[in-house]
Parts: structure tokens; C-alpha cells; sequence
């Protein structure tokens, strides 16, 4: 028991979790956060001495400093010091600074340990307070040895990247890989030859059931286990459709079976960063925030604060017995014992580096049921939650069961029916069978699916019930009503998305899914990668940095290289490796082709252009902007234009300079695109380039126009053309209608319904009597 002068001091990294912990601790405790962590590399030189073992230059950050000093005072006055960070690497890293940076040094009277627990509530800190150890070194040299190679990759590398494109660009050991893959799908795309070919459907029925109709698919010759017709011409399908039309229809076979289909385990990092981007539209970065503060604890009223998940960022599908227990018994409760399997479900993966002892990520107690927390949780954290809840309870669940019917149709032509036209069907000889399939799908059990499911890429339930068949017999006949030939052209691969981004580089072991938001949101802020709808569509700067990385550092953005990288930097975690040998391996090889890349001629685009100062050919180069026509001769001459230098130049026909009231035009500046007077240099009248939405503002009646927020994340929101002197603003483009109760504009909703930007009114709380349409 700690003295009346003295505390116990408890480090966590972020003030929620210190909160939330000294609610559970109680008096005894004084719980302090560092707020992450307290030292790092500087910023200003490479910070990693090579010639002495690769020993980091750390410091203390200014805007950390006095943390640092608050923290080695109360040190000084605790009669413990328990070091309670995050369970991984990161978290043994950050204690471990913590006591560097603070001075922190044991004592006999003054123990200092470090507690872990995978989840923040009373059972779980309780339990970690009763068994604290030391500080695991292996995860400190683990999180030491990849923060070194990163620096020394993205610092070595980075450079070269300033002298053959332009300053500011930055390489990095996963996000170049990830990059390369994202450019390299495009240029599949890019490089992608449509074929054509035709699929033939027939719209059929019993013979004395003629208003239960269904749908068969042709699927080649009778007899033959795989198709061999090709239909690639209009014609051919054409003169098919003909011969099939006077065929003669009748049932071949008939089969019936069940399927399970078994639920999918509790989430990990990286299937919780897919499927909240699948389902919820969420990216990488804003899936790991509200994770991470369902995980910090919330204010559960009278209960108090306290996690609602486990720790977010695991590689593990493992589930503790007590958490089997508590949702099994919550299952049978709720919704009966046909919905348990007769044993618990164990789900196992093989984790990597410090993630092996975690826990999937789970509620922290299935009791805690989405509706009964959800008035304690804001939007995102409700959706979020309640994908983890169900998750975690579908995966203790019984399999889903599918009745499936598959009916093989055959389709004999008529013997001695002429064919019309010249083209004949891609048939070998006038008395070939066709052969026509139907299935369909039906739910027998619900089980698992009756909390959960999971979405296809487009959103979609893959096992969804499909189709209907009446009751059919092998030989009976069928009727034909309608054949259906239907034109389709092969698709290319489909560009990433930031979940299936996430889902290939876990597959190809590049990168740890902790790391995963970071990454895409690099590759988004250097304009490397923009996003199109949910799509990752590399920019032309992604296609030049790839190609110039590939050309001079092959091995470093190779996939297989860096995932033999990445198994090494894991062995460092469990003691198999020394850090330092791990890191020289890999510097060796890149200090090499840093040197060959710095004496390689760079080589730029060039044109038939003319330098405006002494008539030399011009060079594309890229600058702050952009591209640009620079002189060959530089630096001998310095000459330059813009790229748009010899275009015709855009005009803003309903826009005029607010200094002269000449004509505008549009220029690429710094933050894009904007509006400069046509008088330029004479006049230097600017002002941004407003993409208008054609909805009046419902303040000023103004044209409402799309804005992007300054900084690096540039969020879309919508406001009044008149800024400053209209302050109407909305994050959801106005849908131009006006709410029925109090004539202000309503926006549209994400479950197809709209809500009123002023009242609480919503789309089915009260109909209007017309609709009104607000336009500019």
C-alpha cells in the first residue's frame, strides 16, 4: 500500500487511457500520460551513426519537453512506477524512452515494471497489476531496428528522388512497394485488350405450369465436362439464337445438396481495415482512430469509463476461453441452442513478430450490446462497435445451411431446320445437344447470418439467396419463351481500393497492418495516389517516382526482397536475431545503389519546344507545381515556361478580375487550380476556381460551391460562394431540396433517405405536401 505522501505512478501514452485507468486504479495511483512517444530521430539530419553500430541520435522533441520534466518529477516522489503502454512493440519502445528520456532509474525502494493488458477494463487491469514483469528488449531492439531501416531508407533514398524529379518527394521502405503496386495495376489496365464475347439465355417453363417461369444460362455441349463454345461475334450469336430457337427443351439431371458455410473469425488490424471499408466506407487511418478509442474506454454513465474492445492492432485470430464462454452462453440466451455449435470454435493464424500473445480484436464483453452502449458513443464509433460486436458473436455461431438445385437443361435443334443467313452457329454438326444450366440457392439455416455477413468488394452478400426453380424431374419437358443473347466485353483487373491495397500487401507479407493507415495516407498527401470514388488511381508523379525507384533501387521496392525484410525484422522480436547485423545486411546493398543512382545522368522528356531566352530546345522537368518546360542548358540558362505555355488558354466566361474586371483564366498554382487576371504580369487579380453544385445557399441564395479544407487532409465541405460575408457551410453536398417543416435545405443520407440541415426533421417523420427545389 502506497504512504500518504506517496502514489504509485502508472505511465500510459494517451490521456483517455490515463482517465479512464485512474478510474479502475483509484487514490493510490497517480496515472500520467506521455502522449505518445517522447523521443525520436531529429528531423533535420539522418540521426543514425553507421559507423558505430547504427546507433540512433534520439531526442526530445520541443513540444515534448515538458512532458518529459512532469514526468521525471512525479518519478521522483512515487513509491512505484509501473509502466503500462501499449502491448506490442511500439508500446515497449515508448516505456523505454519514457525512462531514458526522463531518467527513470530503478531503486531498491522504488521498483519500476512494466504491466500489459490487452483490454482496458477492471477484470483486466486487476490481473495485469498482479503479474507485471520487465521490459521485453527484444520488442524494444524489434521496434528500434525498424524505425533505423526506415530512416536510412527514406533518407538515403528520398534524395535522389530531389535531384531527378523535385524536392519534397519521399521514398520509404513499404509505401515505394505499395506504390509500385498500385502503378503497376494501372498500367495492367492501361495495357488491357477488351475481347468480345456473347452469353445466350432462355427463359423457360414446365409445360403445364406456364406462369412459373425461369432463367437458364447456355453453358456448352451436352456431354462434355468443360464448355468449349465460344460465342465472340454478334453474328455467331445471331445465327445460334436461330438454331436454338426451334430446339427441343427438356430436363437432363436434377441434383441437390446442402452447403455450410462457416462464420469468419474475429477481426484482426487489417480484415477490421477491409471490412469497415467495404461496409462503413471508412479508410485505413479513420478505422484505426475510432478503433482505438472504443479501445481507450468510453463513459458507460453509471458503469463508468471502460474499453469497449480489445487491443486494435494484432495480427492474432486467437479469442481468451472466457470471451468463448460469455458469447456462447449469450447465443444460446438469445437466440437458441440451435444456434451454438455442440464445441467452441478456435480460430488460428500464425502471427508475426510480437503479435503471437494478443487477442483477436473482440468486445470486451458481449454483454455490452450495440443498442444498449450506443447513446454513450458518437456515429462513428456505433458503426465501428457494432461491426466488431457481430463479428465476434457470429464467429462462436452455428454454419449457415444452403439448399442448392442445380438443373442441367438439354436443348436438341431440330433435325433438317434450315439456318437462316450465311453465318452458322459455332457448332460442329447439325445434331449437337446443347447444354442449359439454372440453379438457385435458399436458406435452410440462417445460423451465423443471422448477426452478420460478410460484403463482396461492391458491397454485396456473396451468398445471398439466387434464384427461383420450380419443382422439376429429370425427362420432362420444358417450354421455351424467350431467348436472351446478351453482348459482354472482358474487364481489366480492377484498380485497388484501400481494402483490397491492405488485404494483397498482408498476403504478400509487406508491412505490418499497424502500419497500413500511415502508408496510404502518405501515398494520398504527396500526390502520388489519388483516390476516385474508393478507387487508388496513381498520378503522374506515382508513375515517375516508381519508375525511377524501380530503375535505380530494384530490390528495394521488389515484393518478395522486402517481405524476406520484413520476416527478419519479426526474428529480431523473438530473440532469434541481433537488430544491428539485420540492418547492416540491408544498408550494405542500398548505401551501393545510392552512390551508383548519384553518378547515373538524369535524362528528361524532350521537345520541340524553344527557350524563350536563347533559343534552345526545351526539357520537361518537374517543379513545386508541377510540370514545366525548362531550358537544356540549364543552369548555363535558366529559361522556363509553363507546360500550358503553348495551349490555348481557359477562360471563365461568367467570372471577371475583381481588381481591373478583365477576363479570368485558369492557372495551376501551388493548391491547385485557381482564377488569374488575363492581364497578368500588369494585373495580378486572383481568385480560387469554384466548382458550383447548382444549389442556391439557403441563407444569402448564393451559388453553394465545393471547397476543400487547407492542409494536408484537404477534406471536401460545401459552402456559400459569398465567403466571408455568408458563413454557410455543409460536410454533405445539399441535395437542392428544401425540408418540408422549416424551408431550410436538406441533405441527402446515407441509407437513401435526407435529413434538414436546420430542424431535427427527417426523411418519413413528415411528408410535404410538393417538393420544392432549391435552384442557383
Amino acid at each position: 500500500m502506497a504512504t500518504a505522501s506517496k502514489k504509485n505512478l502508472v505511465i500510459v501514452e494517451s490521456p483517455t487511457k490515463a482517465r479512464t485507468l485512474a478510474g479502475f486504479l483509484g487514490r493510490d495511483y497517480d496515472v500520467r500520460a506521455s502522449v505518445g512517444h517522447v523521443r525520436d530521430l531529429p528531423k533535420s539530419k539522418l540521426g543514425v551513426d553507421v559507423a558505430h553500430g547504427f546507433k540512433p541520435d534520439y531526442i526530445v522533441p520541443e513540444e515534448k519537453e515538458k512532458v518529459v520534466r512532469d514526468l521525471r518529477a512525479a518519478a521522483k516522489n512515487a513509491s512505484a512506477i509501473f509502466l503500462a503502454t501499449d502491448a506490442d512493440r511500439e508500446g515497449e519502445a515508448i516505456s523505454w524512452h519514457v525512462m531514458e528520456a526522463a531518467e527513470i532509474k530503478p531503486r531498491a525502494s522504488r521498483p519500476i515494471r512494466r504491466v500489459v493488458f490487452h483490454e482496458i477494463t477492471k477484470a483486466a487491469i486487476d490481473e495485469a497489476f498482479k503479474h507485471p514483469r520487465e521490459i521485453d528488449y527484444r520488442l524494444v531492439d524489434a521496434q528500434q531496428a525498424r524505425r533505423v531501416l526506415d530512416r536510412l531508407v527514406g533518407y538515403k533514398i528520398s534524395p535522389v528522388l530531389w535531384k531527378k524529379v523535385r524536392r519534397g518527394l519521399s521514398a520509404g521502405r513499404v509505401q515505394s512497394v505499395a506504390l509500385r503496386m498500385i502503378v503497376e495495376r494501372e498500367r495492367e489496365i492501361q495495357g488491357f485488350t477488351a475481347q468480345e464475347y456473347w452469353t445466350i439465355e432462355a427463359d423457360l417453363s414446365k409445360e403445364l405450369q406456364l406462369d412459373a417461369r425461369f432463367r437458364a444460362r447456355l453453358h456448352g455441349y451436352a456431354g462434355k465436362k468443360k464448355s468449349d463454345l465460344e460465342i465472340t461475334s454478334a453474328d455467331a450469336a445471331e445465327a445460334l439464337v436461330e438454331t436454338l430457337r426451334g430446339a427441343h427443351y427438356a430436363v437432363a439431371e436434377v441434383r441437390q445438396r446442402t452447403l455450410n458455410r462457416r462464420p469468419s473469425p474475429p477481426f484482426t488490424t487489417s480484415t477490421l481495415q477491409q471490412e469497415a471499408s467495404r461496409r462503413l466506407g471508412f479508410n485505413a487511418r479513420r478505422t484505426m482512430k475510432v478503433a482505438q478509442e472504443l479501445y481507450e474506454g468510453r463513459d458507460l454513465g453509471k458503469e463508468g469509463a471502460t474499453g469497449l474492445i480489445t487491443y486494435m492492432r494484432t495480427d492474432s485470430t486467437t479469442v481468451s476461453q472466457d470471451a468463448i464462454t460469455e458469447t456462447r452462453a449469450y447465443i444460446t440466451q438469445r437466440f437458441g441452442g440451435d444456434f451454438v455449435p455442440g464445441q467452441p470454435r478456435v480460430y488460428t493464424k500464425k502471427a508475426k513478430g510480437a503479435q503471437e500473445a494478443h487477442e483477436a480484436i473482440r468486445p470486451t464483453s458481449v454483454l455490452h450490446e450495440p443498442d444498449a452502449v450506443r447513446r454513450y458513443l458518437t456515429l462513428d464509433q456505433q458503426k465501428l462497435y457494432l461491426l466488431v460486436w457481430q463479428r465476434m458473436v457470429a464467429s462462436q455461431m452455428a454454419d449457415a445451411v444452403f439448399d442448392i438445385t442445380s438443373v442441367d437443361i438439354s436443348a436438341t435443334p431440330q433435325t433438317g431446320v434450315e439456318r437462316v443467313g450465311e453465318v452458322t452457329p459455332p457448332s460442329s454438326q447439325n445434331n449437337d445437344v446443347y447444354l442449359f444450366r439454372a440453379s438457385a440457392s435458399k436458406v435452410r439455416f440462417p445460423g451465423f447470418r443471422a448477426v452478420y455477413f460478410e460484403v463482396q468488394d461492391d458491397g454485396s452478400d456473396e451468398d445471398a439467396e439466387t434464384g427461383r426453380l420450380p419443382e422439376l424431374t429429370a425427362g420432362e419437358r420444358l417450354r421455351l419463351w424467350e431467348l436472351l443473347p446478351d453482348q459482354h466485353f472482358t474487364e481489366p483487373p480492377p484498380r485497388y481500393t484501400e481494402a483490397s491495397l491492405v488485404k494483397a500487401l498482408e498476403e504478400n507479407g509487406i508491412g505490418r497492418p499497424s502500419t497500413y493507415a500511415p502508408i496510404l495516407s502518405v501515398l494520398q498527401n504527396r500526390e502520388y495516389v489519388e483516390k476516385s470514388g474508393r478507387a487508388l488511381v496513381p498520378q503522374e508523379l506515382g508513375f515517375v517516382v516508381t519508375d525511377i525507384l524501380t530503375l535505380h533501387f530494384p530490390n528495394f521496392v521488389d515484393i518478395g526482397f522486402t517481405a524476406g525484410m520484413e520476416e527478419e525484422l519479426d526474428e529480431i522480436a523473438t530473440g532469434e536475431r541481433k537488430w544491428q547485423p539485420v540492418v547492416d545486411q540491408y544498408y550494405q546493398p542500398l548505401e551501393a545503389a545510392v552512390k551508383l543512382a548519384g553518378t547515373a545522368e538524369v535524362v528528361y522528356e524532350q521537345t520541340d519546344e524553344d527557350c524563350p531566352e536563347c533559343n534552345a530546345k526545351m526539357v520537361l522537368r518537374w517543379g513545386r507545381f508541377g510540370k514545366f518546360y525548362a531550358c537544356s542548358r540549364y543552369p548555363a540558362c535558366k529559361g522556363s515556361k509553363p507546360l500550358d505555355g503553348t495551349r490555348e488558354v481557359e477562360l471563365i466566361a461568367d467570372e471577371f478580375c475583381p481588381e481591373c474586371n478583365s477576363a479570368m483564366q485558369v492557372k495551376q498554382g501551388r493548391f491547385g487550380r485557381f482564377l488569374a487576371c488575363t492581364r497578368y504580369p500588369a494585373c495580378k487579380g486572383a481568385k480560387p476556381l469554384l466548382n458550383k453544385i447548382g444549389v442556391a445557399c439557403p441563407q444569402d441564395n448564393g451559388q453553394i460551391v465545393e471547397r476543400k479544407m487547407r492542409g494536408r487532409g484537404k477534406r471536401v465541405f460545401y459552402g456559400c460562394a459569398n465567403y466571408p460575408t455568408c458563413t454557410f457551410t455543409s460536410w454533405v453536398k445539399p441535395s437542392g431540396e428544401f425540408c418540408p417543416l422549416c424551408a431550410y435545405l436538406t441533405v441527402p443520407e446515407a441509407n437513401g433517405g435526407a435529413r434538414c440541415l436546420k430542424c431535427e426533421w427527417r426523411a418519413g417523420d413528415a411528408e410535404p405536401a410538393e417538393v420544392v427545389r432549391a435552384s442557383a
